[in-house]
């Protein structure tokens, strides 16, 4: 094969790329989530990654996720099945409880679980996340859909839904999502992810 020849089969082998990648992304479903519900039971798998005064710091584990118009209520589970953590969240007041300590109440769930647990929990963030919905940097209302799954919200997190319970449903419901903020206080390089189980 002369080089000229070598040269435009390699051209034609990269065009045929992006082409299929092109064909790919126009594929994605553009179908957003469903109306936001108020009231939803969930459970899945939750990681979590961030540095701390220099130290890498991780965990992993199971939650349940159980929400109401007035309350929330999270409970996280080591692997093994123990109960790290309860949490329960009103408007009025956030109140974590580790296993085998006595109850923390304050203002807010995000400073009480860094408090607790050596990293922030974002409940109020998850409250749409886990339903497709986030509130971007301009303040504007974001409902998700396979075509257009990333955004940087309000608050300064990078959000991806990664990948969905059903991409070719009406309405699809994420099943992978992912979370990450530079700094958050004395917390760097925070990452969730968050595995969202099959509704039964």
């Amino acid at each position: 094969m002369t080089r000229r020849l070598a040269m435009f089969a390699v051209a034609a082998s990269f065009a045929a790329t992006l082409a299929g990648c092109a064909t790919s992304t126009a594929n994605l479903s553009r179908a957003t989530v469903g109306a936001y519900q108020e009231t939803i039971d969930l459970s899945g798998r939750l990681s979590v990654n961030y540095q701390k005064d220099g130290r890498k710091e991780s965990l992993n584990g199971n939650f349940t996720w159980a929400q109401r118009p007035a309350a929330i209520d999270v409970t996280m589970v080591s692997p093994l099945g123990q109960t790290v953590a309860v949490v329960n969240v009103t408007p009025e007041a956030a109140t974590l409880t580790q296993a085998g300590q006595a109850p923390r109440t304050a203002g807010d769930i995000d400073g009480l679980s860094q408090q607790t647990l050596g990293w922030p929990l974002p409940v109020s963030g998850l409250r749409d996340w886990l339903q497709g919905y986030a509130v971007d940097a301009e303040g504007k209302r974001f409902q998700a859909s396979p075509a257009n799954s990333q955004i940087v919200t309000k608050d300064g997190w990078r959000l991806r839904f990664m990948s969905w319970q059903d991409e070719a449903a009406p309405q699809p419901k994420p099943r992978v999502i992912s979370a990450e903020r530079a700094a958050v206080g004395d917390i760097q390089d925070l990452a969730i992810r968050i595995v969202i189980d099959p509704a039964a």
